[in-house]
């Protein structure tokens, strides 16, 4: 290698390592509507409807049906105005969205208030897609940790999330929740200022490394290891939405906690959530990708296990840690195999078609959580863990057997 290309190498990496930082940045604020809608999306739904409370989570489900339909909108907004202007779109569509679940508030309309999630929802589509943008901005050695660094900043949106929803949460009293969700829209506008400064690089049509064309995104969803990666990412955050749907409403509306001590619980599970994000990269490095989503799934099961032990206040809050801790490794793991099973001039709409799937599936878990609590309570709820985690860890032990019968 010459100087020259070294040099370049040297400045390509550290403009990566730039724009991983302020999308890490953006990420810690955008993130923070996730648990603001989530721990307040189901009591408040509660609150707006009448006698049939099955349908409290609905407004949650909005949420997830909107990041799925944000994941398809990011692709053709970004196409159309870049995709640093596209994330600054799904910050606006964030901000509006807490305004119209505010003014449903003061209204007592379950409808718009839902509706208004859904645009929150939308929002969140757009900011699942900077996970991706760090990726393919980065070298291929550097992805892993490139996509650890963009959810570790999901630990400052835990933080802000869950503290805007306790501390707000009275401020425009007597319309409980409402002061939380209108302060979404001043948290936008900072994620917008930290926006205007990245530098992501342009996209091509063919990968300047093999010089192959794009292959059919049929072709490449039927390979066994970007379906394995899918499916397993799928599953991990489908049973974590389902689980952390309904534990709020266990928490205050079966068991008689206070709606602050959920709120706390969520802020745990999602601090649980990102916290690892630190060394996960480093991990997937040294283990593999497989093993690390294993580990994740057997954290799954340990957290049905304690939630299934009793409903003290220490059984939902270890078990909600032992989720966010096990969609960590699930999530991060699956997202790096889903990466590497793709070349960089596939990736819009491999990682559209994705998203779809997966937020498609979180907001049927989402919705089917309050359908099944209020059919068969907390308990049943945690059973549905074991067969889709027993069936994630035999997929990965194909996968991995089938990796490691082609030559080197």
């Amino acid at each position: 290698m010459s100087v020259a290309d070294s040099t370049q190498m040297d400045v390509q990496f550290g403009r990566a390592k730039r724009n991983v930082f302020l999308l890490t940045a953006a990420q810690s604020v955008l993130g923070s509507v996730a648990p603001i809608s989530i721990s307040l999306g189901g009591l408040a739904g509660f609150q707006l409807l009448g006698d049939d409370k099955s349908l409290a989570t609905l407004p949650v489900t909005g949420f997830n049906l909107g990041v799925a339909m944000g994941a398809v909108l990011v692709a053709a907004v970004a196409r159309f105005l870049g995709r640093r202007e596209g994330f600054m779109v799904g910050a606006m569509m964030a901000a509006l969205g807490g305004c119209v679940a505010a003014y449903a508030l003061y209204q007592s309309d379950f409808w718009i208030f839902a509706f208004g999630l859904i645009l929150v929802g939308i929002s969140g589509g757009f900011t699942q897609k900077i996970r991706f943008a760090a990726a393919d901005a980065s070298p291929s050695f550097f992805k892993g940790k490139a996509i650890s660094w963009i959810l570790a900043g999901g630990i400052v949106s835990a933080i802000v999330g869950p503290q805007i929803a306790i501390q707000m949460k009275d401020a425009l009293a007597p319309v409980t929740f409402a002061g939380s969700f209108l302060s979404i829209a001043p948290l936008m506008l900072i994620a917008i200022a930290i926006l205007f400064f990245l530098n992501l690089p342009k996209k091509t049509e063919h990968d300047h490394a093999t010089g192959e064309p794009a292959r059919p995104l049929t072709e490449i969803i039927a390979t066994q290891r970007f379906f394995t990666g899918m499916f397993c990412g799928v599953a991990s955050y489908a049973l974590m939405s389902f689980m952390m749907t309904g534990a709020p409403l266990a928490m205050v509306i079966g068991c008689g906690f206070s709606p602050e001590l959920a709120t706390l619980g969520i802020q745990w599970h999602v601090i649980a959530m990102f916290a690892p994000s630190f060394f996960t990269g480093m991990l997937i490095s040294r283990f593999g990708s497989e093993k690390i989503v294993a580990a994740g799934l057997v954290i799954l099961m340990a957290c049905a296990l304690v939630a299934h032990m009793g409903i003290e206040l220490w059984n939902f809050w270890l078990a909600l840690v032992l989720l966010g801790i096990g969609w960590n490794f699930g999530f991060i793991g699956a997202t790096a195999i889903v990466a590497s099973s793709y070349r960089p001039q596939e990736a819009d709409k491999v990682q559209g078609f994705h998203d779809i799937v997966l937020f498609g599936t979180v907001a049927l878990a989402s919705f089917s959580s309050g359908k099944v609590f209020a059919a068969y309570g907390w308990a049943v709820m945690n059973l549905v863990i074991w067969p889709i985690t027993v069936l994630c860890l035999i997929l990965l032990a194909l996968q991995m057997r089938s990796a490691a019968r082609k030559p080197a």
